[in-house]
């Protein structure tokens, strides 16, 4: 099982070629087609203010035809850096539909959606403000979020899985299937809080989790951990001690008609990220 079809949401920021480049490293291991989504941002409304000169007598026109070239642009360096790093089945699509729906709506036809780090840095941007969140609350597919820094050149190479045996826990787990199968390590990891008594019934034991991966060619290992501060700041923690290349973990929350809440966890992980993170829910 792999990842046979990947999109990748292009935009003009300065993290899409970074983003791109980590969706076509994964499209290549996972022997899939890479998809460009590249939405133009004309049924978002948003028009950077000194992009259209003063005076114009049409500015609709002159606006709808300053967004197809950007996405124009946009598009080509795409094609140009898949054409210099080597073959690879990969289309581009030029959409004009709203950003998050256009998103969603060719998402659900993926295997896999990547996605970049809402840091706060486009808040103007209504675009893409909560982009990821959005996606993931309503794509129906698995989602790797790329982090708004920093340099990614390995392919899930040391796994961190976040578990607590939930529903979103384990649909994330199977969704990351492919790219555990490809890692070197995979450590499954738990946490809670001294005064917060253990689950067991709640959740399958370590030992059946380890033989539930190793039938899938996996070999994990299980963590139980107890801390005193906060689990989001715990586990981003240990995905630094272990060196973690990638963070597995459920998308806890609901949307509805775009009132989205999220739980507190999977907020804090999404805004302080330091690695891809593959969410589904």
């Amino acid at each position: 099982m792999n990842f046979k079809t990947i999109l990748v949401h292009l935009d003009h920021s300065q993290r899409s070629p970074a983003r791109a480049a980590l969706a076509a490293r994964w499209a290549r291991a996972h022997e899939g087609h890479l998809v460009g989504l590249v939405p133009t941002g004309l049924r978002d409304g948003v028009i950077p203010a000194d992009a259209i000169a003063t005076g114009m007598t049409d500015f609709i026109a002159e606006s709808a035809d300053y967004l197809r070239r950007r996405a124009e642009a946009i598009s080509r360096e795409f094609r140009e850096s898949i054409v210099a790093t080597g073959t690879l089945p990969y289309e581009v699509r030029l959409v004009e539909g709203a950003t998050i729906d256009a998103v969603v709506q060719h998402g659900r036809a993926s295997d896999l959606v990547v996605l970049g780090q809402d840091d706060g840095s486009n808040a103007m941007d209504i675009s893409v403000h909560g982009l990821a969140a959005h996606v993931l609350m309503e794509v129906g597919q698995p989602v790797l979020i790329v982090p708004s820094t920093g340099q990614f050149e390995s392919v899930a190479r040391n796994a961190v899985v976040a578990w607590n045996g939930s529903r979103e826990a384990a649909v994330a787990l199977h969704a990351a299937l492919p790219a555990l199968r490809r890692a070197s390590r995979v450590t499954l990891v738990s946490f809670r809080h001294p005064k917060d008594e253990e689950d067991d019934d709640r959740q399958p034991s370590a030992a059946d989790m380890l033989r539930f991966l190793s039938r899938h060619g996996i070999q994990a290992t299980f963590e139980r951990n107890v801390t005193d501060i906060d689990v989001a700041d715990a586990l981003l923690s240990r995905v630094a001690d272990l060196g973690a290349d990638l963070l597995v973990m459920g998308g806890y929350g609901h949307s509805r008609l775009r009132e989205l809440v999220l739980g507190g966890v999977t907020r804090q992980i999404l805004a302080q990220m330091t690695v891809p993170v593959l969410t589904a829910h």
